[in-house]
């Protein structure tokens, strides 16, 4: 196939510059879709399976977590913390890992808090002492005052948990590695 000028004159013969000149544009996207596509795919897996990014909102962490919250641009100067989710495989947890669940009462809500008690723990609250049942760990905020937790709605199962946090990634000045803080005068292990 040749490319004819208006002057008679002949531009190109070669097919595969016809070929360029028509697919060019297309094979570019086609190539862009197919690289965003994978990079996609990557980042849900590692999401998934290895760890992820997560907001925290509200002030029942603080003062681990958010703690200024009082200003009118809290949605922006909320943390974001990394999730690790390679504990989950073996539910290997430890008293004073922060981690994130979700709701016992409510399975689209998530929830961080600081593990208390685990299977076979003993933990005393305000009015009592309990017992925390096999497959079950028990879970308080930092801030007691403002924190809806295991004193609320009871040991939270195991099969709820998403992963530990283990980082502090935003905002910049506060980026950290997460403490493990234990209270040992209120657990006594079985």
């Amino acid at each position: 196939m040749s490319i004819v000028n208006a002057d008679g004159s002949i531009l190109a013969r070669d097919s595969s510059v016809v070929g360029n000149l028509d697919m060019g544009t297309p094979s570019v996207l086609w190539n862009v879709a197919k690289k965003c596509f994978t990079v996609g795919v990557i980042s849900l897996t590692v999401s998934d399976l290895f760890a992820s990014i997560v907001p925290v909102r509200g002030a029942s962490m603080s003062p681990t977590f958010n703690p200024k919250t009082n200003s009118l641009l809290d949605s922006l100067s909320d943390d974001r913390v990394l999730v690790e989710k390679l504990c989950l495989s073996n539910y290997k947890f430890s008293h004073g890992d922060v981690i994130v669940f979700c709701s016992p009462d409510n399975h689209k809500e998530k929830h961080i808090k600081r593990i208390v008690g685990l299977p076979g723990d003993w933990v005393g609250t305000i009015y009592d002492v309990v017992h925390v049942p096999e497959g079950h760990c028990w879970v308080e905020g930092d801030n007691s005052a403002s924190s809806l937790d295991s004193r609320s709605f009871g040991p939270v199962p195991l099969g709820l948990v998403k992963g530990r946090v283990t980082h502090i990634l935003w905002p910049p000045h506060r980026v950290s590695s997460v403490e493990r803080k234990t209270s040992r005068n209120r657990v006594s292990p079985s």
